[in-house]
């Protein structure tokens, strides 16, 4: 009787945790147009197939722009690097001094932020060059402490000038210079 119960017992937790298992939602997995435009414009290939070369000029104009490297993994063409910066913005004070004046109410503003870049090295299919891709997030806190917004940022300008940068970095360390 003990033994049933427990079978039982077991079989219902099983039931259970089954019936609580989370699926990965089909649209999830579709690339649209916008992710096809995105990966086009954070990528670019490189005429050289040394990696490490390019991992370490990457390291140099980000550094050069002021970011601190946090993770980099050589070996996996892999890097992270960070910057904190202040993130207040002057319409949101601004409605913030109204909101308390009117229903004295304290409304929180972004107060700073903190952008991230990843960015991932790897051969080209045709083994020929070298491809690079980079990712440029933020995540705003305001002045609660409470994060705010946490957004990829998608100005094209920005992944423009980097890469520009980063040519400029290849050609001088693959001349020596």
């Amino acid at each position: 009787m003990l033994k049933d119960a427990a079978i039982l017992g077991s079989m219902a937790l099983l039931v259970l945790v089954a019936g609580c298992q989370q699926t990965i939602p089909k649209e999830a997995l579709i690339l649209t147009a916008t992710t096809l435009e995105e990966r086009e414009y954070q990528s670019r290939y490189f005429d050289t197939t040394d990696e490490r070369m390019i991992l370490s000029a990457s390291a140099g104009v980000l550094q050069d722009l002021g970011f601190t490297l946090e993770e980099s993994e050589t070996e996996l063409g892999f890097l992270v690097a960070s910057k904190d910066r202040d993130a207040t913005d002057a319409a949101q004070v601004t409605g913030a001094v109204v909101m308390a004046l009117l229903f004295g109410a304290n409304v929180p503003v972004d107060h700073h932020q903190k952008i991230r870049v990843a960015l991932i090295v790897n051969p080209s299919l045709d083994g020929e060059r070298t491809h690079v891709r980079v990712k440029i997030q933020r995540k705003v806190w305001n002045t609660q402490n409470q994060v705010s917004n946490v957004e990829t940022i998608s100005d094209v300008s920005l992944y423009q000038g980097f890469f520009n940068r980063l040519s400029k970095s290849v050609f001088l360390e693959a001349h020596n210079i």
